[in-house]
């Protein structure tokens, strides 16, 4: 048995996460430290991709990195490398499918955060950025810690945009959710069905994962 696609799943996955975990810190702590109509705007536009069709942002990241786009035709031109149908595509349409999730959850951790913690902080000389690395994020580490693991669950089981700029090539570009598409297309059900078995074990650690956190932070808040 071929497990590449496990193995690049779970790669893509892990990238993913690292770089979504970055960025929905970043743009939750910017958006909550905005004005309340620039934080409506910024948290509609940073929120969109959780309810477009994945075709939709496949066709977008096309037009993007693909060899004719903006991007894509810089990387092609000046250092001979296509950003599309390469095993590393797949972590620009994770990225962006399973950020909304790390941003939502993140904001939710910040506004619950009680602000007299970081006044305090003020009042002693520290820093914002030590009160922020040292104060805020414990504080919410929890909602944090929850926000990363259902990017990566999500990031694990995207298939939609990943399949439009990653493509399915055995050994190359396949995880898990494509191979499943194709042995399913060519009428390997009983393939079909083991990728399915493992995908729904990896998934359910992820939940069983994800209530721990929760009722953790359930007690602590108690």
């Amino acid at each position: 048995m071929d497990w590449y696609p496990l193995f690049n799943s779970l790669r893509v996955a892990a990238i993913s996460t690292a770089f979504t975990f970055f960025l929905g810190l970043l743009a939750a702590h910017v958006v909550s430290r905005a004005p309340r109509l620039v934080r409506g705007a910024l948290d509609v536009v940073l929120t969109l991709p959780l309810v477009l069709p994945p075709t939709v942002i496949g066709f977008f990241l096309l037009k993007l990195f693909g060899p004719y786009g903006p991007v894509g035709s810089i990387f092609e031109k000046w250092f001979e490398t296509r950003l599309v149908m390469r095993w590393y595509s797949a972590i620009f349409a994770s990225v962006v499918v399973a950020f909304p999730l790390m941003y939502r959850t993140t904001c939710g951790a910040f506004r619950a955060y009680d602000r007299d913690l970081r006044s305090a902080g003020q009042t002693l000389g520290l820093s914002n950025t030590y009160i922020f690395w040292r104060v805020t994020l414990p504080c919410c580490k929890q909602g944090i810690i929850a926000g990363s693991i259902l990017a990566f669950a999500r990031a694990l089981g995207e298939y939609g945009a990943t399949s439009m700029v990653a493509g399915y090539t055995p050994g190359r570009t396949a995880t898990i959710s494509t191979t499943v598409y194709q042995l399913w297309r060519t009428g390997d059900d009983a393939g079909a069905y083991t990728w399915v078995a493992i995908n729904i074990a990896i998934s359910a650690v992820v939940l069983i994962a994800l209530n721990f956190f929760e009722k953790n932070e359930k007690r602590g808040g108690i």
